[in-house]
């Protein structure tokens, strides 16, 4: 029952009753109301916004993979700002110049913020992948069997029994809402938008409009077929031929950080022993070598190698995919790396 039906019934409570009705009638057929409306209101409000979310925290924060941070965010900057006062308060300001710890911590509230997100994005990117691929052989399939003279609910309940891989649980709902008398169009809306993809939408728009222009649905199907089959080829071939950049990207990291431990296993430290034997006979070269700070030098170069790791890797990712987000994952890998071979090889 709606919310007019049930307004309908409170009046025509006052309808029936003989004479007018009476004020106090009226004030409570006014409180139901009140009372209905609060509690609509009260559900919209917890499908959207603040109220969504505490109602389903896991499900929005999940859902797309920047919501993630959200939570990640935060926690990243508290991590950073709980080390760094920690070590002041524990060594003093010279934990600043003296130590890397305060860098650890800032690597640790980066990978913090961009690991779960990386994760999250793979994720979708995989089961968008999977979907798209197996677009074409649905609307094809569909086709086939509408072209031998079955109406369209009868040939998807016999696709839904087929596999499509993660696309089947899709096409069984899709059925499910035709076999409930949800007409093809509105239930080819609720498919696409619970595919959620770009292809998608395009397709199902195409044959949505068509179908109530009242055309050819089997040439439409067709025709959505090869468009998303042309659509995922091309995507296919772009990241293979972008894959040998994102590798061009990677193997570059690889050699600045060869170089850079080469430099200081072997340069500066052949410099600091040196300046170190030149100071101690006070030779005149003591006044110039004298002064090399491997310590300075290690960490100038593990900043450099950690930025250069946490862009590079946007830069592949936005290369390969067309996407900086897709690169985030090459980021926390490189990152990571950086950070583990100069605290424990260099």
């Amino acid at each position: 029952m709606g919310f007019k039906d049930i307004t309908n019934n409170l009046f025509n409570k006052g309808e029936n009753s003989p004479g007018q009705a009476k004020s106090a009638d009226l004030a409570t057929m006014e409180s139901e109301i009140n009372e209905i409306t609060a509690k609509l209101e009260h559900e919209r409000q917890s499908r959207e916004g603040i109220g969504r979310f505490m109602k389903h925290p896991f499900k929005v924060l999940t859902e797309r993979p920047e919501n993630i941070l959200i939570v990640c965010l935060p926690l990243g900057i508290l991590v950073f700002v709980v080390g760094f006062i920690y070590m002041i308060q524990n060594y003093g300001m010279k934990v600043l110049f003296e130590t890397t710890s305060v860098d650890d911590f800032a690597v640790f509230a980066v990978l913090i913020c961009i690991v779960p997100v990386a994760v999250l994005d793979l994720k979708e990117q995989i089961r968008v992948k999977n979907l798209e691929n197996a677009l074409p052989n649905f609307f094809r399939d569909l086709a086939g069997m509408n072209d031998s003279g079955m109406t369209l609910p009868t040939a998807v309940h016999l696709v839904a029994g087929a596999e499509y891989g993660t696309l089947t649980p899709h096409i069984k709902k899709l059925d499910n809402e035709m076999s409930w008398g949800v007409n093809f169009v509105d239930a080819l809306y609720r498919f696409g938008q619970g595919l959620g993809t770009k292809l998608a939408d395009r397709s199902v728009d195409l044959i949505a409009k068509a179908s109530r222009a009242g055309g050819d649905v089997s040439e439409v199907l067709r025709a959505a077929a090869k468009d998303t089959f042309e659509v995922v080829n091309l995507q296919t071939e772009r990241a293979n031929n972008m894959l040998i950049y994102v590798i061009i990207v990677l193997v570059s990291f690889a050699v600045f950080l060869f170089v850079i431990a080469i430099l200081v296993s072997s340069f500066l430290s052949t410099m600091a022993t040196a300046g170190a034997a030149a100071a101690s006979s006070g030779t005149q070269a003591a006044s110039f070598m004298g002064n090399i700070d491997i310590f300075i030098y290690k960490r100038l170069f593990s900043h450099a190698a950690m930025l250069q790791g946490l862009f590079s890797g946007m830069v592949a990712g936005q290369m390969g995919e067309g996407r900086f987000v897709a690169g985030l994952k090459y980021s926390a890998l490189m990152l990571l790396i950086a950070w583990i071979t100069f605290r424990f090889f260099i």
